[in-house]
């Protein structure tokens, strides 16, 4: 279902406003970046060995985003493993194949770099997204856990 167009690359600084935008689609209610903290994050992002923003782009829309990161180990013999982080996909553009490519992209990245695992946490309880993960390739048998921050520490 991919249209001919449709393309995948790693998000440089000048897709950063765009990626901005799409990562509304996520979370919309997250609050506003300052403009110079977002290229200040941005570039420790892209400068961070192993962490790679990928993009897929319609044309010369931005559609999709997977954040990799590929983690040195001392387990595994020294393999390292990798995260996926914030998959998002356009409202506009989902159910046409951008997010599954972008995760196919990731993995194949992934194994390129001797990655013995690709793990992924999602608090959604959307039976769509956790349906997608699968159909990805994911198999939900471990248990997750998370802290966070406390106000004001």
């Amino acid at each position: 279902m991919l249209a001919d167009d449709f393309r995948i690359r790693p998000a440089a600084q000048g897709d950063l406003p765009a990626l901005l935008l799409l990562y509304r689609h996520l979370n919309a209610d997250d609050p506003d970046i300052a403009p110079d903290i977002a290229a200040d994050r941005f570039a420790e992002i892209t400068a961070h060995p192993g962490m790679t923003v990928l993009i897929g782009l319609s044309g010369e829309v931005l559609t999709a985003s997977v954040t990799l990161v590929v983690v040195p180990n001392l387990t595994r013999g020294g393999t390292p493993y990798a995260l996926i982080e914030n998959v998002v996909t356009h409202a506009g553009y989902r159910k046409r194949g951008h997010a599954r490519a972008l995760m196919r992209h990731a993995f194949a990245s992934a194994w390129q770099h001797g990655c013995y695992k690709v793990m992924l946490l999602t608090g959604s309880k959307d039976q769509a997204t956790l349906k997608f993960y699968e159909g990805c390739g994911f198999t939900q048998n471990k248990t997750g856990f998370q802290i966070r921050r406390p106000p004001g520490v």
